[in-house]
């Protein structure tokens, strides 16, 4: 073998990275209601910050729809901007 050449791989690999599904197209949801507190809890950081699409498997359609919802519920004071702006009625849907 001649140098920069690799060998091949023997055996199994090591990691397949797994597919993440959209739980919308599961769920089959057509609108996502900015009402639904609860549901946006698992898209959202410790920051209050919207999840990446890679790390959350949410398909680019429902991505769009997510993040209007965020925004929506945002602007009615559903939902903290930031850490800072907690409110007594985000506590009851905040991490534990």
């Amino acid at each position: 073998m001649t140098t920069g050449q690799r060998r091949p791989r023997r055996g199994r690999p090591r990691y397949y990275a797994r597919r993440k599904v959209c739980s919308f197209c599961v769920d089959r949801v057509k609108y996502i209601d900015y009402k639904e507190l609860d549901r946006f809890r698992r898209y959202l950081s410790d920051r209050f910050k919207l999840e990446a699409r890679r790390k959350t498997g949410v398909c680019a359609k429902h991505q769009r729809g997510l993040s209007t919802a965020i925004k929506r519920a945002r602007h009615l004071a559903l939902l903290p901007f930031s850490p800072d702006h907690r409110s007594p009625t985000f506590d009851r849907y905040a991490r534990r």
